[in-house]
This record gives structure tokens, C-alpha cells and sequence, in this order.
């Protein structure tokens, strides 16, 4: 389909992108790596009058350390994630999950950023920010503020960004001593996953002392399997780790939809969830 109208601005600055965003109001759209807005936008789901391609702005992308954290600029793209060496010995849980992001033309495109301001409860990548308690750091005309993954995400496709806000950074803390895996269940290759778990795990002494699971597509948002986090605290083998993942869809409302139902969704949770735990463990 062929889109609607719009103007199209490249800025060159981070200044120069929220001044045209601020000037544009809620009639304006950030282009990011553009592998969710295209769509939108073929598919008339979306009506922009402006269309600010953020592309040419150096300091929006790569990634750095700031003695505990890892700072992500928000263009930087799923490719350059992945195969980044901070990424892979700070955050690889990070670098796990984006590896399952769509496919390597997808991953070369679209951008770390991008995905979490799409805010689609179904992306991976938003439920593995939740679970590595990251921060979003935004622009806008008075200037930078930091919001935090929890408070970030707010209903499906919506974020607590402002029209005018432009997201700059992702700031996550690095998990080094943490062990992690993620897991989803998509049974066509490249597809939206229609349950994902992202899970972090601190083991001392032969048993878990703190747990992080992130759930993709269990809600409007992503979510925290809290209940499931705080049953592991202890576990000690297979069989408690089973009967915490069972709590691992309270609190959750999946969608119905052509792929699957509530139901089923919630089962898939319990079951991922055991399955990501363990292999995180290695008590398979």
C-alpha cells in the first residue's frame, strides 16, 4: 500500500531534532531505524504530517560505559548490540535476546531505541529492558530526564514520552555474576514471539538468592512475573524452580488473538519460564 502524506525532516543535531519535534507537536513521528513506523505507515495505521528521520545523528548511537552501567544510544542498531564486547560481557542477556530479533536484514535496520519507543508489548527487547531494570534517558525542550523501564512502558504502542521527547540513551546496570537466558515460543522463524521470558538469576551457596524474569506479550505492556521472582528466592533444584514458575503468569492479561488465547498463553509462560530458569541454572 502506498502511504499518506507527510513532510520529511533530517536533523542533524540531537538540538536541532527536538526543536523540529517540539515545532511539529503530536503531528510529528520519529523514523528511527524505520522497520515498525514503515509498516504503520503503508498500512495507513499511522497519519504523520512530519516524519523526523533522527539517522544522521552521531551521538544517538553506540554504546560506552559508565563505571557501573552500560549507556546504549538509542540508534544504535540490533546488529551493533549484538556483536558489541561490552554488550556480550556486561549484558548478555542483551546480546541473547536481540540475537532472536526478527532476521539479519531486520537486525541492520532497525534500532535498539526504535523498538522500545514502539513499545509493542509483543517485541522482545522491551520485556529484556524491564528485566534488566534499564533506564530511558529522553529530550525534550526543557531539556533531559530519566525514566525508568517500569514506568516507561504505559499501555500498548504508548510510552511515557512526550510528543516533543526524543529518546536519547538506554542506561541498563551491568550484570556481571548474574546468569541469564531467554526463551520464546514462535512457532513460525522470524515471527513475533507469542510468549517470551527474559531471566536473570543470582545463585550463592548452591541456591537462588534473586530473580528478574521479563514477560513479552502477556499484557498491554510487558510485564514482571513478580510472583515468580520472589518464589525463587531459595530454590535449590528443579523441582523448586518448577513449582515457582507455576505463579509465573498470576497477575498477567494476554490477548486473544489468531495465535493464541489467554489460556494458552498463560500456560506457555509457566513452561517457558521453568525452561529459562533452568538453563540459566544449568539444573536441567
Amino acid at each position: 500500500m502506498i502511504p499518506p502524506a507527510f513532510d520529511y525532516a533530517r536533523p542533524h543535531s540531537l538540538e536541532e531534532a527536538v526543536r523540529t519535534l517540539a515545532d511539529a507537536g503530536e503531528d510529528g513521528k520519529v523514523l528511527a531505524g524505520g522497520q515498525s513506523l514503515l509498516p504503520l505507515l503503508r498500512m495507513r495505521l499511522a497519519f504523520p504530517e512530519l516524519v523526523v528521520d533522527v539517522g544522521r545523528i552521531p551521538e544517538l548511537r553506540g554504546v560506552r560505559e559508565d563505571g557501573d552501567t552500560l549507556v546504549i544510544g538509542a540508534m544504535t542498531t540490533h546488529h551493533e548490540v549484538l556483536h558489541d564486547p561490552l554488550v556480550r560481557r556486561h549484558a548478555g542477556l542483551l546480546a541473547e535476546a536481540t540475537a532472536t530479533v526478527a532476521d539479519p536484514a531486520v537486525r541492520h535496520r532497525g534500532t535498539f531505541g526504535g523498538s522500545l519507543a514502539h513499545a509493542d508489548p509483543a517485541a522482545d527487547l522491551p520485556a529484556v529492558a524491564l528485566a534488566l531494570d534499564a533506564d530511558m534517558v529522553v529530550a525534550g525542550p526543557g531539556g533531559r530526564r530519566t525514566v525508568a523501564a517500569r514506568d516507561f512502558f504505559v499501555d500498548y504502542l504508548q510510552t511515557a514520552l512526550a510528543p516533543d521527547e526524543l529518546l536519547v540513551e538506554v542506561r541498563i546496570p551491568k550484570t556481571d555474576g548474574w546468569a541469564f537466558h531467554y526463551e520464546k515460543f514462535h512457532p513460525v522463524a522470524q515471527s513475533w514471539p507469542i510468549v517470551g521470558v527474559a531471566v536473570l538469576v543470582r545463585r550463592e551457596d548452591g541456591h537462588l538468592t534473586q530473580a528478574r524474569i521479563g514477560l513479552a506479550n502477556m499484557g498491554s505492556t510487558p510485564l514482571r512475573a513478580t510472583a515468580a521472582e520472589q518464589s525463587l528466592a531459595g530454590a535449590d533444584g528443579p523441582e523448586a524452580v518448577a513449582r515457582a514458575a507455576e505463579t509465573a503468569a498470576e497477575g498477567t492479561r494476554p490477548s486473544q488473538d489468531l495465535a493464541a488465547g489467554p489460556e494458552y498463553r498463560q500456560h506457555l509462560t509457566r513452561v517457558l519460564t521453568r525452561r529459562a530458569v533452568l538453563a540459566a541454572t544449568g539444573w536441567e
